[in-house]
């Protein structure tokens, strides 16, 4: 067992350590919560860095401190007030870094924002909170002076992905393609619209935003009166298109199945999550957004689902290499699921265009 209190103490920490123990149930970093003794000193999380995931732990940190340096001094000349519990703040060691290597693995301590609480609820009014929260952070960020990096290369990159599927099925290491022939048609079908954000990039008429690409409910901190504080897990914080945290929102929160149902009938896409969050997330995003983006936001709807199929079904026939499994067709039913509900997300599509043209008139 780690010497827990030791990695705690190369922060600079206020108070005195009394107590740490495990909090949350995160499946990315081993997290922590750090109570002290004195009544005026903060409690704090220390976290463990997943450094299978995030190979480059001062580029990933060097991201948080440049978004939550910015989003503290926009929340200042604004005015606002509470800021330690609007923004994250990480501690640095005596070396100045905001995280510490032990010989085995990184560490970082964050104080702990009191009197504050997270929801797994996707519902219509929680749904508009993320829109709105999420529009907000983005609005924040999109005159962010540093360049971030990539935390994770090509993760919403859909020529990418595309790719490894296409290497997948040359490879055939599971003998699985005859199989998912009629998925492998219908994803070949879509291939050229769902890698659009790429081309329009590459012509420059598309830019790439510092986005969260992790846009859940709870990844969203609410105060006692139920109002949100501020956003956090801010791993995957880097420049992506705003397709991305919208995108990838709806695919979660707007299914009304499970992303693993095997029945799919109980697969559809919720217009009542799609509204209520896209009319949070436009109040919160309007102000930069330019017309491409707002007039894809349909497109990133179905980009997600798409993406999710593509990389559930090339490691389907990879013979399950990457995602868990807890029976052999896993990640085939999984495909279907996301399939089922990228063509929910197509048949909605004019629904959705004309509700977005309704919330931009008011």
């Amino acid at each position: 067992m780690k010497d827990l209190s030791g990695i705690v103490a190369k922060f600079k920490v206020q108070g005195t350590v009394e107590e740490i123990k495990p909090l949350g149930t995160g499946l990315i970093n081993d997290t922590y919560k750090v109570n002290t003794k004195e009544v005026d000193a903060p409690d704090y999380v220390l976290q463990r860095i997943n450094h299978a995931i995030f190979q480059n732990v001062e580029m990933l940190q060097a991201n948080i401190s440049a978004v939550t340096g910015h989003i503290r001094k926009k929340l200042t000349e604004a005015g606002e007030a509470d800021i330690d519990r609007k923004v994250l703040n990480f501690l640095e060691t005596e070396e100045g870094k905001t995280y510490w290597f032990d010989g085995e693995s990184y560490w970082r301590v964050m104080v702990f924002i009191p009197r504050a609480k997270t929801y797994e609820t996707v519902n219509p009014e929680y749904s508009n909170y993320a829109g709105k929260a999420f529009g907000n952070f983005q609005a924040m960020l999109a005159d962010i002076p540093e360049t971030l990096g990539e935390t994770i290369p090509d993760f919403h990159n859909m020529e990418f992905r595309l790719k490894q599927l296409r290497d997948a099925v040359t490879a055939n290491a599971a003998g699985r393609v005859a199989e998912v022939q009629y998925y492998l048609d219908e994803i070949e079908k879509r291939a050229d619209e769902m890698c659009k954000a790429e081309r329009l990039y590459r012509e420059g008429k598309l830019p790439k935003r510092v986005c969260h690409c992790d846009t859940k409910v709870n990844n969203m901190m609410f105060d006692e009166d139920g109002k949100v504080l501020c956003v956090i897990d801010l791993d995957t914080v880097m420049p992506s298109f705003i397709f991305s945290d919208y995108g990838d929102f709806l695919r979660t929160g707007a299914n009304t199945g499970d992303e693993d149902d095997k029945d799919l009938d109980r697969v559809n896409f919720n217009m009542e999550i799609f509204k209520a969050f896209t009319k949070g997330y436009l109040e919160g995003a309007k102000s930069f957004l330019t017309p491409i983006e707002i007039e894809n936001l349909p497109y990133a709807a179905a980009l997600f689902p798409y993406m999710q199929c593509v990389r559930f079904l090339a490691d389907y026939i990879n013979g399950d290499t990457y995602y868990k499994i807890k029976y052999p067709e896993h990640n085939l039913v999984r495909t279907k699921a996301q399939f089922k509900l990228l063509q929910s997300v197509e048949a909605h599509t004019p629904e959705m265009v004309e509700f977005i043209n309704e919330c931009l008139k008011s």
